[in-house]
């Protein structure tokens, strides 16, 4: 038994009655695993902590599942498997069958749709492309409805179609935006649906069913129920295909290995009882006197018969009743010529209308088990089987249902698991050995399942690393583009500025240039020659506070015009002392500095001083 924690297990049950989603019987050390590690990403300490995040945030639900189903698959996946299949399994199953029969094979847990596409290939190749196109239908189901909208897309990128031999990824892939997509000729022969199935009806009369690496995630009651329905899908010649962590050792009775090593497995087959009465079509005879004894026999056997019996024509109208379903649910022959659906037995005990309908449509005999009705103070257990009823030109005559009260069985059934009980226990010391071998032997087969599933998840997160990989290099190569362009802007930034410097030490004439507060932004050589201050002492400083040999008073009514708003260039000779300490006279000239865009803002002024001859004014 696995131990198991309260609050995990009311979790499971809010999941499957809000969501529809039933993970009881999947294994508990796997699941909770993959549980916390969501409730980690969110911040939920504890199962109740997550179950009321849940009921606040609906779009967690999509999130969770997507950890919780881990959609690992690929094409070929375990080439070998897949080569002694085709080779060993189903060229002998296809040559055993006619020329114009279908073919019928069922991909259970699909995923993205990898393996049914594979399929697809693998009997295509065999059977050539018009015969497949014909004959085949691939059923492709599984749990998780967001796979099976990426698996109906049918497009795969480079990465997935590593495994697929380049001649067949050529004649079976076509490319469609950077990805491939798979033949859309091809593709109307694969049917995508969801099927849980723990809870679902299985498809059936399956020749090839492929459940990869699926039954690993359950529990061992959970297995038992899935073979079993996996065994009712199958035909006599059915094959099973399962995963390299799947055996079957403990299900001998439903399977039998074709190869352990690649997990092929043939059904064994196995009779179901069918209870009711069968009928059939009488010879004609030329002696009225005869047939009409015949009629009232075969009327009057059907009248008595200890089954409750009900015949309906094939629109739905009551035919014949007998004394049996009269006693049983007070149906009788004034009833005969009603519509079905007026009376009450047609929805009570059970909802017969429905099977009615199905056995009509598929041409198959259906069968109700355990319906229980109550008849006066007694509670009876039935077997109901609905018939459809077919003329020899394969026309559908009507339908019969039969109702077989199977209580004393059940009884019986129940008597005799009691006795097994206890003829099991008398010979326990004696089986002892062979338990623990066996205990042992799934023990193993358990660890096997939970190393291949920690695998499953290690390549899930590995294939989101290489995913955020790539997206980090796209990231690199942009920005490494973009710092080569701020190179060569920086290149080209310095080209211009050491430009700049060049003419403006080749100047003879001192300049600087201020910004709209007049601070100097930019001091020659020929400045530095004239009054002696470096650059590195003035940039920055007021131009106005600048203690240097110019009469700064004469300067201010100059600058204030090439700042104004009409930015008017103006010239001034003054008398000034240089660096040396002599006189000189310098014509210093005013002359805005706009936009390169032509705008009229300002962005400073251009002042010009030359030393000349000129008097000062």
């Amino acid at each position: 038994m696995q131990p198991t924690d309260p609050h995990f297990e009311a979790l499971l049950i809010y999941l499957k009655e809000s969501r529809g989603f039933d993970f009881m019987g999947y294994k508990r050390s796997s699941l909770m695993r993959r549980v916390n590690r969501r409730m980690g990403q969110v911040g939920a300490a504890t199962f109740q902590d997550y179950t009321d995040y849940l009921q606040v945030h609906p779009d967690e639900f999509a999130a969770l599942f997507n950890t919780v189903l881990i959609n690992v698959t690929a094409f070929f996946r375990d080439t070998d498997a897949w080569s002694y299949l085709s080779k060993e399994v189903l060229e002998p199953l296809l040559a055993a069958k006619p020329d114009d029969s279908p073919i019928r094979v069922w991909s259970a847990g699909c995923a993205s749709g990898e393996e049914a596409y594979t399929l697809a290939i693998v009997l295509a190749e065999l059977l050539g492309l018009e015969a497949f196109k014909e004959r085949v239908k691939i059923y492709a189901t599984d749990i998780d409805e967001e796979q099976l909208n990426e698996a109906r897309q049918a497009t795969y990128g480079d990465r997935e179609l590593e495994a697929v031999p380049p001649d067949l990824a050529e004649r079976y892939f076509e490319a469609s935006n950077g990805r491939f997509a798979f033949r859309k000729d091809l593709r109307r022969s694969v049917i995508f649906g969801r099927n849980d199935l723990v809870r679902d009806a299985p498809i059936s009369r399956i020749d090839l069913l492929a459940c990869r690496n699926t039954l690993m995630y359950f529990n061992a009651e959970t297995q038992a129920t899935i073979l079993g329905r996996l065994h009712f899908a199958l035909r006599d010649e059915g094959v099973l295909f399962l995963g390299k962590a799947e055996m079957l050792l403990s299900h001998t009775t439903l399977f039998s290995p074709v190869d352990l090593k690649r997990r092929i497995f043939r059904r064994v087959p196995r009779p179901y009882a069918r209870p009711g009465l069968t009928f059939t079509d009488t010879p004609e005879t030329d002696n009225q006197a005869i047939t009409g004894e015949l009629d009232r026999l075969r009327d009057e056997a059907f009248a008595a018969s200890p089954l409750a019996q009900l015949t309906l024509t094939s629109d739905g109208q009551v035919a014949t009743t007998n004394r049996q379903l009269e006693k049983l649910f007070g149906v009788t022959s004034r009833d005969i010529g009603r519509p079905f659906r007026d009376l009450d037995l047609s929805f009570r005990p059970v909802e017969l209308r429905r099977y009615v309908e199905q056995a009509q449509l598929e041409r198959r005999v259906l069968r109700v088990a355990d319906v229980d009705f109550q008849r006066g103070a007694e509670q009876i257990s039935l077997e109901v089987q609905v018939t459809p009823l077919a003329g020899a030109d394969g026309s559908l005559l009507g339908t019969t249902i039969a109702f077989q009260e199977v209580t004393a069985s059940r009884r019986l059934k129940y008597e005799l698991e009691q006795a097994n009980q206890q003829l099991e226990t008398a010979y326990e010391e004696l089986q002892s050995t062979n338990e623990e071998l066996e205990t042992t032997n799934e023990e193993l087969q358990s660890t096997v399942e939970e190393l291949e599933t920690t695998n499953e998840e290690l390549q899930s997160t590995n294939e989101e690393l290489e995913t955020m990989n790539e997206e980090l290099q796209s990231t690199n190569d942009e920005l490494q583009n973009i710092n080569d362009q701020l190179h060569a802007s920086g290149a080209q930034l310095d080209q211009a500025n050491g430009f700049l410097e060049t003419v403006l030490a080749s100047m003879e004439a001192g300049v600087a240039v201020v910004d709209p507060d007049l601070r100097v932004r930019m001091w020659n050589r020929r400045a530095e020659d004239l009054w002696g201050p470096r650059s590195t002492e003035v940039v920055g400083q007021h131009f106005l506070n600048l203690d240097i040999g110019l009469p700064i008073e004469r300067l201010g009514p100059v600058l204030r015009a090439a700042m104004g708003p009409d930015g008017t260039g103006e010239e001034v000779a003054v008398e000034a002392v240089n660096r040396r300490g002599r006189t000189i006279n310098v014509r210093v000239a005013c002359t805005p500095l706009r936009r390169r865009d032509g705008g009229n803002r300002l962005e400073g002024a251009i002042i010009v001083m030359e030393v000349g001859s000129a008097e000062p004014v």
